[in-house]
């Protein structure tokens, strides 16, 4: 038994230290290991060889700044995440190693909507499938990262609204998972997984502080501060759908009047042009027709960003984040959407937060839940967890009762 305070105390903490280091990056130069930690040179680089020795990390010639270095990431022996992202009408699933890379993924149509039971039969037969593809075991699973489109209530793990996915009333998703996989699982809505996976993944990298708006059959935001999600004391922050942008406008599925929801997300935008573009209407080919220069089409495109610029503008007004990132089919519209959602904040917002304030599209596309999936696992999941025991084999990860 390890002494608090001691040397074997002090060296298991600065192992932890480097391997959460390199975990939550993805890889490191052991220089940039030691300004991340605050370790010296030289107790890093003696850290570096005992988990290389070990497994836990593999160290790859690599340059900085012109000159030779090492990079340093966690070995893809040490183990496995997975990532389930139910959106509406798609179960996504994606298995990844520790070194951020991908390795499987596949996406099967699915009405989440009808039966939580077949979303869950569906996504355990998958993530079945997916680890045999990579040639691995279940043994070697460490997490998984579950998303639903849908506030999460923190205290109790359920959906916070029963409104958004009826069928799932009462129902605690990471329970569900965990007890059918036999893994810790780790828990969140579709927009704070999104806000992840562009941080780590994709057009939020390199930034602290940023919001994720994704529009689709909702309107929702994924709040980074300071490199953190931001979930709020009941788990709803970022619920930017539910701004009152008009109080006599029309009745939301939340009970109250005009919200942003209702000028922008996909179930009220398609009724606008289902009469003269035919009942079948998607917003993907809204987005599509608009590209191509359907008049109707790029009107209510360009309406939908003035809406959702007002909200984005009080976002700034409140949070002052450097970056927003639009996600959700409507992303694809570009710079069709970008300029004036960009034309909104200008209007509205503090012009010093506007002028700080970078707009742009994701760049994962309708990958990005299901890598902040993978990214959730990868930044919640213990240290200790990866440490090689005094047994010679890995800790044995434990089911958490606590929702992220």
């Amino acid at each position: 038994m390890e002494t608090p305070g001691s040397q074997s105390s002090l060296h298991r903490a600065n192992l932890e230290r480097v391997v959460r280091a390199v975990r939550l990056a993805g890889s490191l130069t052991q220089a940039e290991i030691a300004r991340t930690t605050g370790l010296s040179a030289a107790t890093v680089s003696n850290i570096v060889r005992e988990l290389k020795d070990g497994g836990t990390v593999e160290v790859t010639p690599t340059s900085a700044g012109g000159r030779r270095a090492r990079s340093v990431s966690l070995s893809g022996d040490a183990g496995i995440v997975i990532g389930v992202d139910f959106g509406h009408t798609h179960l996504r699933v994606a298995v990844g190693n520790l070194a951020h890379q991908v390795l499987a993924e596949e996406t099967e149509p699915l009405d989440v909507d009808a039966s939580w039971v077949d979303g869950f039969d569906r996504a355990e037969h998958l993530v079945g499938r997916l680890i045999e593809d990579v040639g691995t075991v279940r043994e070697k699973v460490i997490g998984v990262g579950l998303g639903v489109p849908g506030p999460i209530d923190v205290e109790a793990g359920t959906l916070g609204s029963t409104a958004i996915l009826p069928g799932w009333a009462g129902i605690n998703p990471r329970e569900e998972l965990s007890r059918r996989l036999g893994v810790p699982v780790y828990v969140d809505n579709d927009a704070n997984l999104g806000a992840l996976g562009e941080l780590v993944w994709g057009s939020g990298r390199g930034v602290k502080d940023l919001a994720y708006i994704k529009v689709a059959s909702g309107v929702g935001a994924g709040l980074v501060i300071n490199g953190q999600i931001y979930r709020g004391p009941g788990g709803t922050a970022g619920e930017i759908g539910h701004i009152t942008l008009d109080e006599s406008g029309p009745v939301c599925r939340c009970g109250n009047r005009g919200c942003l929801e209702t000028f922008a997300a996909a179930r009220y935008v398609l009724p606008l042009l289902q009469g003269s573009h035919g009942p079948e209407l998607t917003m993907e080919r809204v987005v599509e027709l608009a590209r191509e220069g359907d008049p109707g089409c790029r009107r209510v495109i360009t309406d939908v960003g003035r809406h959702v610029g007002s909200g984005v503008a009080s976002l700034c007004n409140l949070l002052n984040p450097s970056r927003v990132v639009l996600g959700g089919s409507l992303a694809d519209a570009g710079e069709l959407v970008l300029a004036p959602i960009r034309e909104s904040v200008g209007r509205y917002a503090i012009p010093s937060a506007a002028r700080q304030l970078s707009v742009l599209t994701g760049s994962l596309g309708a990958r990005a839940e299901v890598l902040g999936a993978l990214a959730l696992v990868l930044s919640e999941m213990g240290d200790s967890t990866l440490l090689l025991g005094r047994g010679g084999g890995m800790q044995a990860p434990q089911v958490l009762s606590s929702v992220r």
